[in-house]
């Protein structure tokens, strides 16, 4: 296996431009992510932990191996039409006592915890990362429940996360509840379905009703302490298994039954040195075109991610506008699967053909997608892009074998789908902030918006109103770059995340240790395909 070699020219104007504007688009997203992590502001904070209480990522921090790195996921899910960027929770991968873990915290500074919808979209993917992974999960609870004002959205989809935690209990993937504070109704759920409890003495309270309710609906005059306090639960119900003293040693016990579990990867070790690549992760944001019509050498981009710059290139002279190829990255052999230019009928051949060898070989794919989409035009068609397309679509729809989707430019059309898009479940997708995404750019929408207009005044023989198609095709415009931008789709869960483009060999390499903490195994059943 050879290295890449690399002609990046750090100087060169069009290096400085995309470097510049990348760090310009970097700047707006730390700015959305400092909001999520001041959780529900200074004084929301000051209040949590005037009662003698940990902050939510604290929590997280505490429980994690010291210095362990923490893979978080949909950190900036839910922030739109007014919504809080992180839906009220926090959730991720991260290594506790030395066993991969999905994590995840109430962020009880934002509303007392409370859920709402974009919280159960994301505590639904969460519960999907712990079972596609084979990850015990631990739950750092502190809950108001459901946002009552909008349960409407809530209640019905809400269930399903009681269902996915017995579900996984089923499945022999335990989950463990460290209750802090105060935990009602389906905020109690939660921990009522674990398979271990703890939970904080004179702090943390479960119950179904609480005070004020239970005296509404029976008349009874009960504290919060006696109705559901954690010494009770621990004495009296058995609904809490250990009852910590304080909130650090709470999370001591966690650590604890997160070590007793025994656990171990499924999947394999990496087998590689690991060592480095040969270039700096640095270029990657003068590679990156920043805007993404314009193209960029995806071999670039794999030369600063893989190990040692190494990369084994399948079928190189053939369909070169999808670069396939083997590598490893922390050790762990992938097959990589990177749009170098438009999908054309070859390209999708290639495709199909690398995700069968991967299957074959049990070997993860990591998709680089920066696609405009599949070739169009007469000739395209003449020659079966469709049926070529549908051909990938089939080995992408059909693999088994983990996959890893980074979005580093466009993700345009049937490209989308075809290169491992969220509607095909990859286990991990994340985003660059250069990242783009709709069924075709704005100015191909506004031209087809164009020619239908065109041609409905042709056939009725009416002249076209040339000032309200210009108006109309200009708001098409801005409402698609408005909803095609990385920020969008990651406040919609369109993605795991945005990371900074540096990061992408590290995201890489904790998605793998996850994804490999269950079996990796491949297949060789498909759909039909059509030749």
């Amino acid at each position: 296996m050879h290295a890449l070699p690399s002609r990046v020219d750090t100087g060169s104007e069009s290096f400085v431009r995309n470097r510049e504007q990348n760090l310009e688009a970097l700047a707006k997203v730390h700015a959305r992510l400092a909001k999520a992590l001041a959780g529900g502001g200074d004084k929301a904070v000051a209040r949590h932990v005037a009662r003698g209480k940990l902050t939510p990522r604290q929590r997280v921090a505490l429980l994690l191996d010291r210095d362990s790195p923490f893979l978080e996921i949909g950190a900036l899910a839910g922030g739109h039409d007014g919504g809080h960027p992180g839906a009220g929770m926090i959730g991720g991968v991260g290594r506790v006592s030395g066993t991969d873990v999905l994590i995840t915290a109430s962020e009880a500074t934002v509303q007392g915890g409370a859920i709402n919808a974009a919280g159960v979209a994301k505590s639904n993917r969460l519960a999907q990362v712990a079972l596609e992974n084979q990850l015990p999960t631990v739950h750092c609870i502190e809950s108001a429940g459901a946002d009552l004002p909008n349960q409407a959205d809530i209640f019905v989809p809400g269930g399903a996360g009681f269902r996915e935690i017995t579900q996984r209990s089923r499945a022999r993937l335990p989950t463990i509840s460290l209750v802090f504070g105060s935990c009602t109704a389906g905020g109690a759920y939660i921990p009522g379905m674990s398979d271990y409890v703890v939970m904080v003495d004179q702090a943390a309270y479960m119950y179904l009703a609480g005070p004020p309710l239970v005296k509404m609906a029976l008349g009874e005059e009960v504290d919060d302490e006696a109705l559901g306090g954690a010494a009770m639960h621990s004495r009296v119900s058995g609904v809490s298994d250990y009852l910590a003293t304080d909130e650090r040693d709470a999370l001591r016990l966690g650590r604890e039954l997160v070590a007793q579990l025994g656990w171990r990867r499924r999947g394999p070790d990496p087998r590689g040195p690991g060592d480095a690549p040969l270039y700096p992760a640095e270029d990657l944001l003068g590679i990156a075109s920043a805007d993404v019509k314009q193209p960029f050498d995806i071999h670039e981009v794999i030369a600063r991610i893989v190990d040692g710059s190494r990369f084994h290139a399948f079928k190189p002279l053939y369909g070169p506008t999808l670069v396939c190829g083997f590598a490893e990255i922390h050790g762990w052999r992938v097959g990589i699967l990177a749009n170098h230019g438009v999908l054309f009928g070859a390209s999708a051949d290639k495709g199909a053909q690398f995700i069968q060898l991967c299957n074959q070989s049990d070997t993860p794919l990591v998709f680089l997608q920066n696609t405009t989409g599949f070739m169009v035009g007469r000739a395209a068609e003449e020659a079966g892009i469709i049926k070529a397309g549908a051909k990938l679509v089939n080995a992408v729809s059909n693999s088994t074998v983990p996959a890893i989707t980074i979005m580093v430019g466009g993700s345009y059309g049937a490209g989308n789908y075809a290169m491992m898009g969220r509607a095909y479940h990859p286990r991990f997708l994340f985003t660059w902030p250069n990242h783009r995404i709709a069924v075709m750019g704005p100015e191909q929408l506004a031209g087809v918006l164009d020619l239908v207009k065109r041609g409905a005044a042709a056939r009725k023989g009416v002249p076209v109103n040339e000032e309200e198609l210009a108006m109309l095709k200009g708001m098409l415009v801005g409402k698609v770059e408005r909803e095609s931008t990385a920020l969008y789709a990651t406040a919609r869960q369109w993605d795991d995340g945005i990371i900074d483009p540096r990061d992408t060999r590290t995201v890489l390499g904790l998605a793998l240790s996850a994804a490999t903490c269950a079996p990796v195994e491949g297949t060789s059943a498909w759909g039909t395909f059509r030749h």
